[in-house]
């Protein structure tokens, strides 16, 4: 099968496709985001480097212009307005142009804060499946002794 057509295997493999300086942008913001998330897992997805933890995490891409962020969480651009405010922005995605320094404390910054959304979210579902599973009929027999 065609490499291209199969797509990328690795965000190394992503990555060495580029030109060295864009390669250079793309391995900084790579590092940034692992010491951020250090049990973070590295995939490719939608043909982009990705990394997960108890869930999709955040996506990176270079562009003919701009190197691409996708925190996988429309209240990221929200909570980070501010600090975005410089850059094209949207719901789900963030543009940090090649030909300035990118963010790495901003971006370090989201990491941590999509790391925190992923794990309240894995402790919620959690609590749910715990008081699913408590719907047994003897918990409903205390429930009807109590009422």
């Amino acid at each position: 099968m065609d490499s291209e057509k199969a797509g990328f295997r690795s965000t190394d493999e992503y990555i060495a496709t580029f030109p060295e300086d864009i390669q250079a942008l793309l391995k900084s913001v790579r590092a940034t985001i692992k010491a951020a998330a250090p049990g973070a897992e590295e995939k490719i997805s939608y043909q982009m480097p990705a990394f997960t933890l108890k869930g999709n995490l955040v996506y990176f891409a270079a562009w003919k212009n701009h190197i691409g962020f996708y925190p996988a969480s429309g209240e990221v651009t929200e909570a980070f307005k501010d600090e975005l405010s410089g850059y094209v922005n949207a719901k789900g995605s963030v543009r940090f142009p090649i030909n300035q320094p990118l963010p790495l404390e901003v971006i370090s910054r989201i990491v941590e804060y999509r790391v925190a959304e992923n794990l309240d979210k894995a402790v919620s579902k959690v609590r749910k499946k715990k008081v699913a599973s408590s719907d047994t009929p003897a918990a409903e027999r205390v429930a009807t002794e109590q009422a």
